[in-house]
């Protein structure tokens, strides 16, 4: 019988670095493998795994409006789209937003709305950021080996230190359209930003005209232990990318949109499938399912907790652990990859940050005992491989 591998490695594009592992079914924190075996998932989804597995509020929901109605352009209204806006836009603290289906997606529509709010062309971006891997977001993503094969990218995108706010006062002119931040660089490295930074660059783009945009895709839907990261500095975002767990798991994506980008006129920019009523039905349930679970709270508590958990791994393997709720970055002082492939033995699955750093990303609904286990893991393979010293 030929295997979910095989047939996987015969007709796939190629262009994703595989593990050795058949998933087959998710249940909150955990996963399953074709053969039965249960994992602890740290990489939730890559972040789009918030409200567990396989919710049942979430399913139920799915369930019911494909039963109904599953594709509605927005060309015409819709119910559930209206009760989706109506609840985002409360829970974000912006007015509009606009609807797609990737993270990508959101920040392409951020970089565009920017330009047509400011007749200006150009892009700041950080150093380590990552915003996604279509053109304009590859634009503003740094990772050389991600943008390096599809030069020449768009023009007129500009990287400055991330976390220096001198160079974002001597980037930003009256050509600046906006600048693009992460709250939490994830793919960069699990770094967090420094609170005064934040707000001197929200600061500096109200005072030279520019817009300000805060990639909220992985800090998102309780990750750092706020609704939203923003929420932790008291900003006010203009435009605000956000997908990964907004639909419980499902490919969904919104750019939330300040009063600062005025009007947008029609025609300007859309979606075929952007908004369509199963994905809206999909994300009131997990908007539900986050605050009823009060998920942030629970981020916020267990993160913490992990942090102080994570502490003490040995400085001969390790040389920091940071993070801001549960998005938790370990920089080791070798290669993650030996590590994440003896996590797994071990039954932990998670994620890389770059060629060093482990990173965390485990559903809001993981207990504190789970955690526990993966603390275990991680100190038993590092403590287990000279090598990585």
């Amino acid at each position: 019988m030929t295997s979910s591998m095989d047939i996987e490695n015969a007709h796939t594009s190629g262009v994703y670095p595989k593990r050795p592992l058949t998933i087959v079914r998710g249940e909150g924190a955990y996963l399953f493998d074709d053969a039965g075996n249960r994992y602890i998932d740290c990489v939730g989804g890559q972040g789009a795994a918030n409200m567990g597995h396989a919710h049942p509020a979430i399913v139920a929901a799915i369930r019911e409006q494909a039963g109904i109605l599953m594709s509605c352009p927005e060309i015409f209204y819709n119910d559930k789209r209206a009760a989706l806006l109506d609840k985002l836009t409360a829970l974000a603290g912006l007015r509009r937003a606009y609807l797609c289906n990737s993270g990508t997606e959101a920040v392409e529509a951020a970089l565009k709305f920017a330009k047509l709010a400011t007749g200006r062309k150009e892009i700041i971006a950080t150093r380590r950021g990552f915003h996604g891997r279509t053109m304009g977001a590859l634009s503003a993503t740094w990772e050389p080996k991600y943008r390096e094969p599809f030069q020449p990218l768009v023009p007129n995108y500009t990287h400055i230190a991330y976390n220096d706010l001198a160079a974002a006062d001597a980037a930003i002119t009256d050509q600046t359209a906006a600048i693009i931040v992460e709250p939490v660089q994830g793919e960069g490295g699990v770094h967090p930003a420094q609170a005064d930074y934040l707000r001197g660059l929200q600061k500096l783009c109200r005072e030279r005209g520019a817009m300000f945009i805060l990639d909220e895709i992985q800090t998102g839907f309780g990750r750092t232990g706020k609704l939203f990261a923003y929420q932790h500095y008291g900003l006010e975002p203009d435009l605000m990318p956000v997908a990964k767990s907004i639909a419980g798991g499902l490919p969904f994506g919104a750019c939330l949109i300040g009063d600062r980008v005025g009007e947008l006129q029609p025609m300007t920019h859309g979606a075929t499938f952007g908004g369509n009523p199963l994905m809206c039905a999909a994300a009131i349930a997990a908007l539900d399912v986050l605050v009823n679970e009060d998920l942030a709270g629970r981020a916020a508590a267990l993160g913490g907790w992990m942090l102080e958990r994570l502490a003490d791994l040995p400085t001969d393997k390790v040389r920091e652990v940071r993070g801001l709720g549960l998005i938790i970055g370990i920089e080791l002082r070798s290669k993650v990859t030996p590590v994440l492939k003896a996590l797994q033995e071990q039954g932990v699955l998670a994620l890389p940050a770059g060629a060093t750093v482990l990173r965390l990303l485990p559903p809001l609904v993981i207990s504190q005992q789970d955690l526990e286990l993966v603390a275990q893991a991680i100190e038993k393979v590092l403590s287990a491989a000279p090598e990585l010293a």
